[in-house]
């Protein structure tokens, strides 16, 4: 199990009773549950498809491109000739690889990656061919604990396929990869821990059915917010893809994989985008619930509430798209900052101030409501004093890092230590690089060569060449 659901495990016990508005399995038979079994896969698989289709549009669109519009009308077959291409090229496999592990981890990544939507709500009761049945293939008292369980056994694909190619770009991928996750899977499992306090109960249906006056994104809009950042980061997007970052790490684990077995990483990390979009709308976005159903009473019955939710679900998606169309990546140091230093700190100070107020809720027997939006209006604006409040040493350990104070002038030809905060940075104008021991056995070749020998750039190379050999 993940870490997030060995915190969650003992925090998450329901303050009060969740009535009796889960969903009803007592009419389910084995075909039905084979019939949503294929539904979903064939959803899936179909969303994946039209999405790489939307994305590549929308973001051509946003920068003033075309986007693919020869295959098929608008381009809608673009999709399906990336998927034969990627099916006939050739497929390789390196000598030096682990064998087994380089083959299970692209399939376990995809394998996780179709695990979630098992226990996704898409609606409340219907009626399937005679059968009554909600529109859900499964549900169980600790549903959401399975969800934060099974997407974090799906980085394991991720880090067995850095680590079983024995290559260093893939390494980095999947050791970022971990790191990533460790940091942005905790705020993403506080901000959870919440829903579950002010639903009491983490079954799905149930925390969908404790939404059905109010949205949890509504009455508690730190966590929904904490959450999106987070889900963001847990799914590699930009500006937090880190572990693929394509112009330092050349696709990070991914890079030793072709034709299938890049597929499935490039199946699973689409469908992991419809994953946390899906347990998005499920706790903070009412589910299935319409939004205005004391406008129409009956949007909320039947088959329109899927209609609502995969809507939802294509909005959450859009805003990835929009994410990446408009943002650029952030550097490393500042992405962990960030999930540290402020959004673990913030999601825990927002989860004891809920925890309080479902206490007085149990005691005083009303509705908290009303009350948890008043705090959490103050509590997002405190989040957001801390976030744009101006840090007193950066400026000073910027300086630290390029080697001067913050108000010192950089003098021509100063050295400085490229490595000294920790990571690499770049020389700031007037400042130059220390010079490398190759270059300086070089040099001390050249001083001590004899009077009116050729000492070219070759003859120095070859001088360093003989001076390695020596020290060798």
């Amino acid at each position: 199990m993940s870490t997030a659901s060995l915190i969650l495990a003992p925090a998450a016990l329901p303050v009060v009773a969740s009535g009796d508005a889960k969903a009803d399995f007592s009419g389910e038979t084995w075909w039905l549950t084979l019939l949503k079994a294929v539904f979903l896969l064939a959803f899936l698989i179909l969303s994946v498809i039209m999405v790489l289709w939307v994305e590549r549009r929308g973001l051509a669109r946003m920068q003033t491109r075309p986007g693919p519009n020869v295959n098929g009308p608008f381009g809608l077959f673009q999709a399906i000739a990336d998927a034969t291409k990627l099916i006939l090229k050739e497929d390789f496999w390196l000598g030096g690889a682990e064998k087994l592990l380089y083959l299970a981890a692209p399939i376990l990544t995809a394998f996780t990656a179709f695990m979630v939507y098992a226990v996704i709500p898409f609606g409340p009761e219907v009626s399937i061919l005679g059968h009554h049945t909600p529109l859900q293939m499964a549900d169980f008292p600790v549903a959401i604990l399975y969800v934060l369980a099974v997407t974090s056994f799906g980085v394991y694909g991720i880090i067995l396929g850095g680590w079983s190619t024995h290559s260093t770009y893939p390494l980095l991928g999947a050791v970022r990869s971990a790191a990533q996750v460790i940091s942005y899977e905790l705020s993403m499992s506080l901000s959870i821990l919440t829903v579950f306090l002010a639903s009491a109960t983490m079954s799905t249906s149930g925390i969908v059915a404790a939404q059905d006056r109010m949205w949890w994104g509504v009455a508690m809009i730190p966590s929904f917010l904490i959450y999106v950042v987070s889900m963001v980061g847990e799914v590699n997007r930009l500006p937090f893809d880190l572990p693929e970052a394509e112009g330092e790490l050349v696709a990070g684990h991914m890079v030793e994989y072709s034709s299938m077995k890049f597929a499935w990483y490039f199946l699973g990390e689409y469908i992991n985008m419809f994953n946390v979009s899906a347990v998005c709308v499920t706790l903070f976005l009412g589910g299935w619930h319409s939004g205005f159903g004391w406008l129409w009473p009956g949007s909320n019955e039947g088959w329109w509430p899927m209609l609502w939710f995969i809507a939802k679900v294509w909005t959450v998606m859009f805003f990835m798209i929009w994410t990446r169309g408009t943002l650029v990546r952030i550097r490393y140091d500042h992405f962990m900052k960030l999930g540290w230093k402020f959004l673990i700190p913030v999601s825990l100070g927002w989860f004891v101030l809920v925890a309080v107020v479902q206490g007085y809720r149990a005691f005083s027997g009303g509705s908290t409501r009303g009350l948890l939006m008043v705090l959490a209006v103050v509590f997002l604006v405190a989040m957001l004093i801390l976030l744009l409040l101006p840090a007193g040493d950066d400026g000073a350990a910027d300086g630290a890092r390029a080697g001067r104070g913050t108000g010192d002038l950089v003098a021509p030809g100063e050295e400085f230590d490229a490595y000294a905060g920790g990571y690499p940075v770049p020389p700031m104008p007037g400042q130059s690089l220390p010079i490398t021991p190759r270059a300086r056995r070089a040099a001390a070749a050249a001083s001590l060569a004899p009077a009116g020998a050729a000492v070219g750039p070759a003859g120095a190379q070859s001088a360093a060449t003989s001076q390695e050999g020596t020290d060798d």
